[in-house]
């Protein structure tokens, strides 16, 4: 009877395993209807803390790596000055090192060697640490790699951190050469703008504009051009820049009981205005500056809500002279801007030949000459 007792449970054990039983629960979420009206904006304002402050952590991590990359190569830069070291020693420190730190990445030979170039591209260390430390370690090599000169690799350092370009798009845009044409369009803005959003619309807009997208393609009308670059809208945003919202194409207005179709509408996020996008598949003409200045007007009335700035138009052309286009632009009271656009056929001729070979229209015109003396014989 004993022996049994001790194997039994006594009433105290199993009302104490039942207390235990109790106190272990699986809690369940209240319902949102439950909850105070207070809570959503709770929820929205401690999510954005935890995001800020995971994005500090990430950004002062690889500021301290590369930073700590600069101070590696500038290492190695200053005792190969001095001792005369070869390529041998850093493939020994590589070794070392990585057996030193072995779950530490990027202490492979060619990594050093990049952190070597990298100091010597970068001597001054305040310029490291204000700009290029902020930059991921891929977009640093793509500098080195595909830049040589200080002055535009710092550009494309700032525009790159300004705008959160990735290493690809940042490697597609030097290839482009944004910065020789960035700023470039021919404007009216200085008298047109206040001087604070006249300097921020001249630096939106470039000159000339690389539709390569469009492939070996010539368009030869105005609605061939507005349909391959709405095909390709992406790439059309890409090369527009930073801040460009599509609005539509061939956007309807119903002025004086008659309808005009405006090429291409944008909404500008920065400059927080329309802009008004023309396109012409033929040479600057001044006749074009009134049509596009009276599209202006029109988007300013109807359009245009009481918050917006003044929309701006960009007139795309295929060649211009630059002299007719400030004529054209003088006293006009619409910011405008006028520039040039290319395509990948244009670009691969020779620069001593663009403008000088005949256009598709003259082309056609002079086999048509050939077809009727033909038919004459």
């Amino acid at each position: 009877m004993a022996g049994k007792r001790n194997i039994g449970t006594t009433t105290g054990e199993r009302l104490a395993r039942g207390r235990t039983r109790e106190k272990a629960r699986f809690p369940a979420v209240p319902p949102l209807a439950g909850l105070p009206g207070g809570y959503a904006e709770l929820l929205s304002e401690i999510k954005g803390r935890i995001g800020e402050a995971r994005l500090r952590t990430v950004l002062a991590a690889n500021a301290a790596m590369v930073l700590l990359y600069w101070d590696i190569g500038k290492t190695i830069l200053d005792r190969q000055s001095a001792e005369g070291w070869g390529a041998r020693v850093i493939d020994r420190l590589s070794a070392d090192l990585r057996a030193a730190f072995p779950d530490m990445k990027g202490l492979s030979p060619r990594n050093l060697k990049y952190m070597r170039a990298f100091a010597a591209a970068w001597p001054d260390p305040a310029i490291v640490q204000r700009v290029v430390a902020q930059l991921p370690w891929r977009q640093n090599i793509a500098l080195l790699e595909r830049l040589n000169d200080e002055k535009t690799r710092l550009w494309y350092a700032g525009e790159a951190l300004r705008h959160g370009w990735s290493q690809p798009i940042l490697c597609m845009q030097i290839e482009r050469r944004v910065h020789s044409r960035q700023g470039k369009a021919i404007t009216n803005f200085p008298a047109t703008l206040p001087p604070e959003d006249s300097n921020m619309a001249a630096q939106v807009f470039k000159d000339p504009y690389l539709f390569d997208f469009l492939g070996t393609a010539d368009p030869r009308r105005e609605h061939e051009v507005e349909q391959a670059l709405v095909d390709h809208i992406q790439r059309f945003l890409l090369e527009l820049g930073t801040g460009f919202a599509f609005v539509g194409r061939q956007v309807l207005l119903e002025v004086g009981d008659q309808d005009f179709h405006l090429d291409l509408l944008f909404y500008h996020l920065k400059l927080r205005c329309f802009v008004v996008v023309e396109l012409k598949a033929v040479a600057f003409d001044p006749s074009f500056i009134g049509q596009l200045n009276f599209y202006l007007s029109a988007v300013d009335d109807l359009l245009r809500h009481a918050d917006d700035k003044p929309t701006i138009g960009l007139l795309l052309c295929r060649s211009k002279n630059k002299l007719v286009v400030e004529y054209a632009l003088r006293d006009l009271r619409k910011p405008i801007g006028v520039a040039e656009w290319e395509t990948q056929i244009v670009r691969s001729l020779p620069p001593e030949f663009r403008g000088s070979l005949p256009t598709v229209e003259e082309l056609e015109a002079e086999l048509a000459g050939e077809a009727e003396g033909a038919e004459d014989e």
